[in-house]
């Protein structure tokens, strides 16, 4: 299953003045500025605190960090966007003055897309997939990178008995057909990544088949970005809390990248680029001679 203008793989990015390539893989840092964050990282509006964890998570290896203003755990309520807009765009433009062109906003709201475009992001992280045509136009017409993610339902409903009849086929097709809804609206193909949307209206067991199968993903030619970071389906498989999923995350991210995944969204940065680090010195070794 593929675009079919959009076979040819995307090997870098440019994220405004700066070039992000893929030669190896990549980290994006969580910032989230709500009150009921799933991870409990949420810092309910402290512009500071989200200013202070965003430069840290790039001090620390990130080459992205998203900036999130609505939580969208399983059961989750919208919210209003100019509440969204209060809490992201102060962070943004304090992030991106420090980095330019490497910070993203996580709405799938264009209204607050655009006011995080405005202010300095770069990337627009949309769990709906771009479902909105307004979305569209604005990753268009501001020619940034948008990251095309799956999701069955939408967060107050997704996990209420999620069934797909093959769950990588499904989403495939859902990504292929998006794809080529943006490319036909005028978006870049150099500027389109997807994410197949670990945990969003999916079980424990079609989270741990999209990780085994990840790399047909790859038949899009799009960088692939994938987020388990303190996902609940690791919860379930460890029996550990949220606050205490570091470990099950960046085992879960090494995984992901051995799978092909480009970009790995994360909370804990700092441990999960020294895993990748050990992990890429590793691989670099190649395969063992036979004797």
């Amino acid at each position: 299953m593929t675009s079919s203008r959009s076979s040819k793989r995307t090997l870098s990015m440019k994220l405004g003045t700066c070039v992000i390539r893929f030669d190896e893989p990549r980290v994006m840092g969580i910032v989230n500025t709500t009150p009921n964050s799933f991870s409990g990282d949420g810092l309910n509006g402290d512009i500071e605190s989200a200013v202070a964890r965003g430069l840290a998570m790039f001090t620390d290896g990130a080459a992205i960090v998203d900036v999130g203003g609505e939580s969208t755990r399983p059961g989750a309520e919208p919210v209003d966007a100019d509440l969204e807009i209060s809490r992201t765009v102060p962070v943004i433009e304090r992030l991106s003055k420090a980095y330019p062109g490497r910070v993203s906003i996580d709405s799938m709201k264009p209204a607050v897309a655009e006011s995080a475009i405005y202010a300095g992001a770069s990337m627009v992280n949309d769990i709906s997939g771009l479902r909105d045509p307004a979305m569209l136009d604005i990753v268009a017409g501001h020619e940034v990178a948008v990251i095309i993610m799956h999701m069955q339902g939408e967060p107050r409903t997704m996990q209420d008995k999620p069934t797909y009849k093959d769950v990588v086929e499904d989403i495939l097709r859902f990504l292929a057909e998006r794809i080529s809804a943006a490319e036909d609206r005028g978006v870049s193909p150099s500027k389109i990544l997807v994410d197949p949307g670990i945990g969003f209206g999916k079980t424990v067991e079609h989270n741990l088949e999209i990780l085994a199968r990840l790399k047909e993903f790859k038949s899009l030619g799009k960088p692939i970005v994938v987020g388990v970071s303190r996902k609940s389906f690791l919860g379930k498989l460890t029996g550990t809390p949220v606050d205490q999923r570091m470990v099950e995350s960046v085992a879960a991210a090494l995984m992901a990248v051995r799978e092909g995944a480009d970009i790995v969204r994360v909370h804990d940065v700092p441990e999960t680029v020294r895993a990748l680090t050990v992990a890429s010195a590793v691989a670099s070794r190649g395969s063992p001679r036979r004797r």
